[in-house]
């Protein structure tokens, strides 16, 4: 089954129960938005960013979703989400799209911290394809749909190493751009839900 329609998804979104951790006040935040656009021949796709090669940084050249760190001056995550996609893709979501839900909470760990991070997704409709302007973070955009990602035909394995650990993980190459990590956590779950509400 392929994700081909926004609208049994949103229902389903309305009424899922996401996880949160209870611990989330007592550690640092972040969050992303995963902005879905339903189109006439490709079902739902959803905008990813590459980020920019810069030494340095471990998510140097990922493919993920706008979004970072929680500011003081954020009064939710909710904002932070729409702050950062403003700040990294030019998006201004209060302007061109409706939140239609959220997802569960993924612990992450901030960089060159020891202390775990909690990641929250929060997931947003547009009519259309917005116009957007990248920053120095954001390498590229790319629009991936879900029909490619829910076809578990399509899934490859992957080794992720850092010092003595070697993992053997899930990813997806789509058009040459390696998926995988937290945003194929959240894309995971986004996916069943749609799915779920398709039977």
């Amino acid at each position: 089954m392929t994700v081909s329609q926004l609208g049994p998804m949103k229902r389903s979104l309305k009424t899922a129960q996401p996880k949160r951790r209870w611990w989330r006040r007592w550690t640092k935040r972040a969050a992303v938005a995963m902005i879905l656009h339903q189109t006439e021949h490709d079902g739902v796709e959803v905008m990813m960013i590459k980020r920019a090669e810069k030494e340095g940084d471990p998510w140097s050249g990922h493919m993920a979703f706008p979004g970072g760190r929680m500011d003081p001056e954020d009064e939710h995550g909710l904002a932070t989400a729409k702050r950062e996609t403003f700040e990294e893709v030019g998006v201004m979501l209060d302007e061109c799209s409706t939140c239609i839900g959220r997802l569960s909470d993924i612990t992450g760990r901030a960089h060159k911290r020891r202390r775990p991070m909690v990641v929250t997704p929060y997931v947003f409709e547009v009519e259309k394809r917005p116009p957007t302007r990248i920053n120095h973070e954001v390498a590229e955009i790319v629009w991936v749909p879900l029909s490619f990602l829910s076809d578990h035909g399509n899934r490859e394995r992957m080794t992720w190493q850092r010092k003595k650990i070697s993992l053997n993980l899930p990813c997806y190459f789509y058009q040459g751009r390696r998926i995988w990590g937290l945003s194929l956590l959240m894309l995971d779950e986004l996916i069943a839900l749609a799915k779920a509400s398709e039977k």
